[in-house]
């Protein structure tokens, strides 16, 4: 690509060199927009965005969100941002609640802070925690939310990401600031990473390894899972279109599975269970079941499903899923044996 293409608005992704981030700039780099990302590489590589350095459109600044002064110039200098730097994933939530607390927030709030000041339109990553362990499945946007005790930190990151929402749309309400807020449910895809309680990439490195699957608790817990290249088609809508602005979104695939079976998909597409011609006991005898309290710690809580409705995007811009789970895990099984 020669570089941006006139009358594209510039973007800034925070979290850009994490998984979601680095393939949203690979998109909008290819539609045209010059694109810079800012991460702290707490989560995030500088592998997954290596590929775009070459690009005139690309710059990459490594810094956390938390610094105000780059913050505040990266804002001025971008027409669009999209917030995505988060502390994420369970086990980093069970380990450093502080951390995930205070990143989450704190971060949050600056960056409004900064787009306030130069009235930037801004598209706020959620979480399908939200929600928390709510049984009122397919979660539609104004459903009610239910969590646990304070005492379990478990739902810690549900309410730091419920208050970065509050306050995205109340910047929204109090002065206009185009704020649109998408709610991700479970995203999967290439340069994911395990590290963080991520289940499908840890399936597929234990499989691909040729070591036992490790479910959580029963495996009888549902979850929906949907490829990060569908997730991109739905943010890039959002942001074309005007109506998304002061509204909340759902994004993530309506099709469910237990993570039992998913653990049986994975080995099944890795061939890991093909000596024994496919037999699904043999398949079960690769799988181990571990309890929550020694998985994360004692009175840890789960939900036993996570569905997205998707009817509000479907309606705005017309999007839904299009890759299916089993596609996405041969393309992880397929990078993990052939890196690069």
């Amino acid at each position: 690509m020669s570089g941006a293409e006139p009358g594209r608005p510039r973007v800034l992704i925070t979290g850009g060199c994490g998984f979601i981030g680095s393939h949203l700039a690979d998109a909008l780099l290819a539609e045209g927009h010059p694109v810079t990302v800012i991460d702290d590489l707490s989560t995030g590589s500088l592998g997954n965005v290596a590929h775009l350095d070459r690009n005139p459109g690309f710059s990459c600044v490594v810094e956390t969100v938390l610094n105000e002064t780059v913050l505040d110039r990266l804002v001025s200098e971008n027409q669009v941002i999209f917030h995505l730097a988060a502390a994420v994933g369970v086990e980093l939530i069970i380990r450093d609640p502080v951390h995930v607390i205070e990143t989450n927030i704190l971060g949050t709030a600056a960056l409004l802070k900064a787009a306030a000041r130069y009235r930037r339109a801004v598209l706020l990553a959620s979480t399908s925690e939200i929600y928390g362990k709510s049984e009122a499945t397919p979660f539609r946007e104004d459903c009610d939310r239910l969590l646990g005790p304070t005492t379990r930190w478990r739902w810690s990151y549900s309410t730091s990401k419920a208050v970065d929402e509050y306050l995205g749309l109340a910047y929204h309400r109090q002065i206009g600031l185009p704020v649109t807020v998408f709610r991700l449910f479970n995203t999967v895809g290439s340069r994911q990473s395990g590290h963080y309680g991520m289940v499908i990439p840890r399936f597929v490195e234990q499989a691909v390894a040729g070591r036992p699957l490790t479910v959580y608790g029963d495996g009888s817990q549902t979850r929906s899972f949907c490829d990060v290249r569908d997730v991109v088609r739905a943010l890039t809508g959002l942001m074309r279109h005007p109506d998304a602005v002061g509204g909340v979104f759902n994004i993530g695939s309506p099709d469910e599975i237990s993570i039992l079976d998913l653990a049986r998909l994975v080995l099944r597409l890795a061939a890991v269970d093909r000596a024994a011609g496919g037999d699904a006991a043999a398949a079960d005898s690769r799988i181990r079941l571990v309890p929550y309290h020694e998985a994360y710690e004692s009175g840890f809580e789960d939900m036993t499903r996570r569905v997205p409705d998707l009817a509000r995007i479907r309606e705005l811009i017309g999007w839904e899923p299009r890759i299916p789970i089993a596609t996405t895990v041969r393309d992880l099984i397929a990078d993990r044996r052939h890196p690069g």
